[in-house]
């Protein structure tokens, strides 16, 4: 697939902070990509600059082939679903979905509003005030509202924060469905491991201002390439400079052939429902978290025990 935004040596600085620093990146048509990365790390950053809310130090951002870095925001093929989803309180769902055709020429902008309509199932609320919907209602009448103008790319920045983790959920899965539908490009802002994991195509980590690692969620997640990147992603134990995620560290009586070991003692466990985290100490005093299945017998506080894993599951970095 081409290259449908393209972000070249791309820099922002403010006065007294480099916020972004030579980031370079090629995202497809019809990508689900997601920049993360935790809070000051330069993703927002890069969404503002993209849609040009910012004004790069350096560097250059092309759409589709045509350096943006010159054009107002409304220029700009690109649309925004803001995290706070900025819906006008005194306009009904109908006229907030409209007001994304404003400053777009579109002939056939009623038949457009009614299809973005259909698509996010907003049919009978197109009366309604944003007080009269809920949040997951009020997040499908913003993606309404940017899918109207038909970008080339739409940026999502933190849209599911406001959400409660249950809808979350529901919501994560719907809005990738939804990208798959409309196939156009979504570039997603989250500091949330689990969102970016569970949606995207590809993954970039952001870390001060700067690209820490790009790949797909499965290569970020088993295969990272620093410390910072793999702790991010998710819990690691670390055991003699290799790194094991809790749901690869296994617990067992005695050593098994073909799997490495290492003698530790149960601390404690914790129940979490669907399954448990169990922590022992190595007998060199590194403290370990496996995840096992609730089902998979009791663990005793002072229980002795070989903590053991795939060669395969491990996590080997370079030396520092």
């Amino acid at each position: 697939m081409a290259d449908v935004l393209e972000i070249e040596g791309l820099t922002k600085h403010f006065p007294g902070h480099a916020a972004l620093e030579d980031l370079t990146l090629g995202i497809a048509e019809g990508e689900f990509f997601s920049l993360l990365g935790p809070s000051g790390c330069g993703k927002t950053t890069t969404l503002r600059l993209i849609a040009g809310f910012e004004t790069p130090t350096r560097g250059d951002i092309r759409l589709r082939g045509k350096s943006q870095n010159s054009l107002r925001p409304y220029e700009r093929n690109v649309s925004t679903v803001f995290q706070s989803y900025a819906l006008f309180p005194h306009l009904t769902v109908r006229e907030n979905i409209e007001f994304g055709l404003r400053y777009r020429r579109k002939g056939n902008g009623a038949a457009l509003v009614r299809q973005s309509i259909e698509m996010l199932e907003l049919g009978g609320k197109e009366m309604r005030k944003p007080d009269e919907l809920s949040g997951g209602e009020k997040q499908r009448v913003a993606l309404a509202r940017s899918l109207v103008i038909e970008p080339d790319v739409l940026l999502l920045d933190e849209p599911l924060s406001a959400l409660d983790p249950n809808l979350r959920k529901q919501v994560r899965s719907e809005l990738k469905a939804l990208q798959r539908r409309v196939g156009i490009t979504f570039v997603f802002i989250t500091h949330d491991q689990e969102e970016a994991l569970s949606m995207s195509d590809r993954i970039a980590l952001l870390n001060h201002g700067r690209l820490e690692q790009l790949g797909t969620p499965h290569e970020l997640y088993l295969a990272p390439r620093s410390r910072f990147a793999a702790a991010f992603l998710g819990p690691v134990n670390w055991i003699d400079h290799v790194g094991l995620r809790p749901e690869a560290t296994r617990l067992l009586a005695r050593p098994t052939e073909g799997l490495h070991s290492v003698a530790a003692t149960i601390e404690s466990s914790t129940f979490l429902g669907n399954c448990v985290h169990v922590e022992a100490r190595t007998s060199g005093g590194t403290l370990v978290v496996a995840e096992v299945s609730r089902l998979n017998g009791k663990w005793q506080a002072g229980q002795p025990i070989h903590i053991c894993w795939d060669p395969g599951d491990e996590i080997r970095l370079p030396p520092a």
